[in-house]
């Protein structure tokens, strides 16, 4: 499926371009924006790396990656990404992420962004289930992620290696099922 748009009352999703480099690097190459991210902040040249890829995984057959851009439907403005991977150990299941510049944070932006990516995810690319994983110690992604219908599952051990250091992950799920009832 290509290209992705999806919007709601304040915030858009749409696919990564070449241009939005430097606004990504205002989110990946921030040390508050990445605190509780899987990797350390990037350098601009990393940060075009990742959307040089996405920008190629978008019209890969079969897409496995959909890796968005977060905007402001007002200034149409990138303020964040967002991210859905298709599991190949799950059928029909999907990891999610998503990150937002420190700036717009406290708005109920990240509510609205997974929200969005769920219904992507469940609306577009019919799937079953929809799984992230957060820093134990990220409250604001916890309850983000619980806004939206998204079960505390467990806890992966030593999941994700950050600065030399490992740390375990928390996972949050739902279901398609509970995705359409409201759950």
């Amino acid at each position: 499926m290509h290209p992705v748009t999806s919007s709601g009352a304040r915030l858009g999703l749409r696919e990564l371009a070449i241009p939005d480099v430097e606004a990504l690097l205002a989110i990946y190459g921030s040390p508050e924006a990445t605190e509780h991210l899987s990797f350390e902040p990037r350098n601009r040249q990393q940060v075009e790396q990742v959307v040089t890829w996405s920008v190629s995984a978008a019209t890969a057959t079969p897409r496995t990656e959909y890796a968005l851009g977060v905007v402001e439907s007002e200034t149409a403005e990138l303020i964040g990404s967002g991210r859905l991977a298709l599991d190949p150990h799950q059928q029909r299941g999907a990891t999610l992420g998503f990150a937002l510049r420190p700036d717009v944070w406290g708005r109920g932006y990240g509510v609205e962004t997974v929200r969005l990516l769920l219904s992507v995810g469940f609306n577009d690319l019919r799937l079953h289930r929809i799984w992230g994983a957060r820093s134990p110690v990220n409250e604001a992604s916890a309850n983000t992620m619980r806004a939206v219908g998204m079960v505390e599952e467990g806890t992966i051990r030593e999941h994700v290696l950050k600065a030399g250091q490992w740390r375990d992950s928390v996972v949050h799920a739902i279901l398609e099922r509970e995705f359409f009832s409201g759950s």
